[in-house]
């Protein structure tokens, strides 16, 4: 058995969700934050049998891509004055993705 974690922006989270889910596959979310942009993402657990892992690796590529959003670098407190930098376009998206084995694996109920 393998526990994929995989760290993705918040808005590809519901379709990602609804993707996993129709092909069968349980998944826990869990909120987390990114360090370099400090916003919020989203770190789904998947624990599946070693011959899915390629098919959830599919399922995540469809359902988080990347995208080019509009941010603002620094504020104004780390500058010291009183203005912003333009805003510039910075790369998100996509999935960083852990595969690990699972030494047991129980459901209690």
């Amino acid at each position: 058995m393998k526990m994929i974690l995989a760290v993705i922006q918040d808005r590809d989270w519901v379709n990602l969700s609804k993707e996993l889910t129709k092909n069968g596959f349980g998944v826990t979310k869990l909120s987390s934050t990114g360090g370099f942009l400090r916003q919020g993402n989203t770190t789904v657990m998947i624990g599946v049998d070693e011959g899915n892992v390629e098919t959830v690796f599919g399922i995540i590529k469809r359902q988080c891509k990347k995208r080019d959003i509009p941010m603002t670098l620094y504020p104004p407190s780390i500058t010291g004055l009183n203005m912003t930098s333009p805003p510039v376009n910075v790369t998100v998206g996509g999935a960083t993705v852990f595969v690990m084995n699972v030494e047991r694996f129980e459901h209690l109920e």
